[in-house]
């Protein structure tokens, strides 16, 4: 079998791979097969999460190391970048969950609001950065965009995403491992579309 050399091509067929493996996952006694998306969405917006927080720790390994920090800060700027991807495709996979669950759009739902709020604020700062394109603004950026996230999601009302994880919590095992291997997938997936943002740096 040839090896596939393209990180975005190897993107497209791990999407694809998520995509195959949550139509196949298991249902649960309330929601159904539609708990399906629910794993999906929620699988997503952990990846960019994910994301965020290596983004921040390369800026900051960035920011502090004395030696040559080119290769780090690069790494932070793509990295912030898939998150962003991850983050923006993660609302219409939590509005259709939202629809399927529980027959309507709540749209007021205050978690939601932060991430909308979140995903304007994340694009304006990725395409500004991606303009001035600047290492170590870049690095700074992510990383103070981290701690704001956490910082706000942190203080933010629970009302469809009460704690704790209703998933590690269900005693399930078959759900709890099938939400890690989306997870696993999802998380080889932002590494190839890390690679690809990696491989196509902005112009200087």
């Amino acid at each position: 079998m040839p090896k596939i050399k393209s990180p975005f091509a190897s993107f497209i067929l791990t999407v694809f791979a998520i995509i195959l493996l949550a139509l196949f996952g298991p249902e649960e006694q309330s929601l159904g097969s539609n708990v399906r998306i629910v794993y999906l969405h929620g699988a997503w917006v952990l990846t960019a999460e994910v994301a965020f927080a290596l983004a921040a720790l390369a800026g900051l390994l960035g920011l502090v190391a004395r030696k040559d920090t080119r290769s780090v800060h690069a790494w932070s700027a793509a990295l912030g970048r898939t998150g962003i991807v991850f983050w923006v495709t993660y609302l219409p996979l939590s509005l259709y969950a939202m629809q399927a669950n529980w027959n309507g759009l709540f749209l007021a739902e205050p978690r939601f609001r932060l991430a909308q709020m979140c995903a304007v604020t994340c694009v304006l700062l990725q395409a500004g950065l991606w303009i001035i394109n600047q290492k170590f603004l870049t690095s700074l950026a992510n990383l103070v965009f981290f701690v704001v996230l956490r910082v706000v999601f942190a203080t933010a009302q629970d009302i469809m995403h009460p704690p704790p994880s209703p998933i590690f919590n269900s005693g399930n095992y078959v759900i709890m491992l099938f939400f890690i291997a989306l997870n696993l997938l999802a998380w080889l997936a932002a590494y190839f579309l890390t690679k690809v943002f990696l491989a196509n740096p902005p112009s200087k």
